[in-house]
C-alpha cells in the first residue's frame, strides 16, 4: 500500500485550486477551494494515524507531531462543510430579496402606534373644558388643568421644548411664556420679546431643544420671530412676508410658513441659519390653516380659511411643488393639528368634528376620518400623553 501527501499552493486570483489527497484506501478525495477563503497553504497530511505509523516512524510509533498532521484531512472536511453552508445561505438570500423589502415593511407597521394606543390632551379656550381624547375615537374623557385663569390657554400658540408643553402669549397675556408641569401651568419669568395676542404661530425646532415664536396680528410683529430656549429667548431673522395667522411647520427640516390674513397674499417662505427665503406660492390666497411636516421631508397645508371661506384642501409641498392629495370631511379653519404614529388629528373651529387622517408607511394619503366632536373648540392646544393623565 502506497500512502502519501501531495503538498499544494493556492492558485492565481479568480482560479480554484484542488488538493489530491490519497487515503489508506486508496480513496482520492477531492476539496476545492475559493480565492480569498485559503491562501499560500502547504497540505502534508495522511488519512489516518496508521499512516503515520506504517511511514513516517520506524519504530511503528505514533509522536506529538504526528498527531497534530493526522488532524489535517478532519479541518478540511469541516471547511468543506463550512463553504456548503454558505452557499445554501446565500442562495437562500438571493431568492428572498424580492420579498425582503415587503417584510420589513410589515415589521415597521407593527411598530407604528395604533390610534387605539393614542391618548392626546386637549386644552381649549376655556382651560375648564380640558379633555382627553383617544386617537380611535372611543373615548373622550374630562381632564382637570390648573392655570391662573379660566381663558389662560385663549389664543396661545403652543409647542414642546425639551419634553414639556409650553404655550405663548394670547388674549390673557400676550407676553407670557408657561409651561405645563404634570396638570398645571406655571408662568415662567421669562417673557416674549414681542407682544403675540393673536395670529402668532410656535414650532419645536433643533430635535425639540427649542422653539421658534414668529407672527402677530397687527403691525411689524406680524413678520417678526424669536427663540425660546427653555430660560430666554433671542430675537431672530424677520420674514420677508407677513404671516399673521399663516402657521409654522417644517418643510426639509426647516421652518417654513404661507399666506397671510391681513394681506391676503400667496407667499410661503422659509428659514435657513442665513434668513428667509422664498418658496413656491401657494395656489390660494389662504390662511388659519396647519401646516404638518412630514419625515418624507415634505409639509402638508390642512383647510384653512381664503377669501372669506373654510376650506377642506389638503394639499403637499413636496419637491418644490404644492399639490391637493385630499380634502377634510368638513372644511375648517382656525385649528390645531397634531401628527402622531401615521395619523394627523385635526381640531377646527368652523366645525366641532374631531378628524383624523390616515396615513402609509411611504406617507401616502389613505383615509380621512371623523373620530368625535369638541365639546368646546377653538385653537386648542394639543399634547400627546398617557389614557389617564390629569383625570
Amino acid at each position: 500500500m502506497i500512502n502519501s501527501c501531495e503538498e499544494r499552493r493556492a492558485g492565481p486570483s479568480n482560479e480554484f485550486y484542488q488538493m489530491n489527497i490519497l487515503s489508506e484506501s486508496n480513496e482520492l478525495l477531492n476539496i476545492e477551494k475559493q480565492e480569498n477563503v485559503v491562501k499560500n497553504v502547504q497540505i502534508n497530511c495522511c488519512a489516518n494515524l496508521q499512516c503515520w505509523k506504517a511511514n513516517n516512524n520506524a519504530n511503528n510509533t505514533v509522536t506529538e507531531e504526528d498527531t497534530k498532521r493526522t488532524s489535517c484531512l478532519d479541518k478540511l472536511k469541516g471547511i468543506h462543510v463550512i463553504f456548503k453552508i454558505i452557499a445554501v445561505l446565500v442562495g437562500i438570500i438571493i431568492a428572498l430579496s424580492p420579498i425582503i423589502p415587503k417584510i420589513v415593511a410589515e415589521i415597521k407597521t407593527t411598530e407604528t402606534t395604533m390610534p387605539s394606543d393614542v391618548f392626546i390632551l386637549v386644552i381649549p379656550s376655556s382651560v375648564d373644558k380640558s379633555y382627553l381624547q383617544s386617537g380611535d375615537g372611543s373615548s373622550q374623557i374630562s381632564a382637570t388643568i390648573n392655570a391662573p385663569e379660566n381663558n389662560y390657554a385663549t389664543q396661545a400658540a403652543h409647542a414642546l421644548v425639551n419634553g414639556k408643553m409650553h404655550i405663548f402669549g394670547g388674549y390673557y397675556d400676550n407676553t407670557k411664556i408657561a409651561r405645563l408641569d404634570d396638570c398645571t401651568f406655571n408662568e415662567l419669568t421669562v417673557r416674549l420679546n414681542e407682544e403675540r395676542e393673536a395670529g402668532h404661530a410656535a414650532l419645536s425646532i433643533e430635535n425639540g431643544k427649542k422653539a421658534l415664536i414668529c407672527f402677530g396680528s397687527s403691525g411689524g410683529v406680524r413678520r417678526t420671530c424669536e427663540i425660546f430656549d427653555g430660560s430666554t429667548t433671542v430675537s431672530t431673522f424677520a420674514s420677508d412676508w407677513t404671516h399673521q395667522r399663516g402657521g409654522l411647520g417644517l418643510y426639509k427640516n426647516q421652518p417654513a410658513s404661507v399666506g397671510c390674513y391681513y394681506e391676503r397674499h400667496q407667499k410661503a417662505e422659509t428659514l435657513s441659519a442665513t434668513g428667509w427665503t422664498a418658496l413656491p406660492n401657494h395656489p390660494k390666497r389662504i390662511s388659519a390653516h396647519s401646516l404638518v411636516a412630514l419625515e418624507n421631508q415634505s409639509m402638508l397645508l390642512i383647510g384653512g380659511e381664503s377669501k372669506d371661506y373654510a376650506q377642506s384642501g389638503i394639499w403637499q409641498l413636496k419637491n418644490e411643488n404644492w399639490n391637493k392629495i385630499g380634502k377634510l370631511l368638513q372644511a375648517d379653519y382656525s385649528r390645531s393639528a397634531i401628527y402622531i404614529g401615521r395619523s394627523i388629528y385635526y381640531f377646527g373651529f368652523d366645525s366641532p368634528a374631531i378628524q383624523r387622517l390616515d396615513f402609509n408607511e411611504e406617507e401616502e394619503l389613505q383615509n380621512v376620518e371623523q373620530i368625535g366632536n369638541q365639546p368646546s373648540q377653538y385653537n386648542p392646544v394639543l399634547f400627546q400623553t398617557v389614557s389617564n393623565y390629569c383625570i
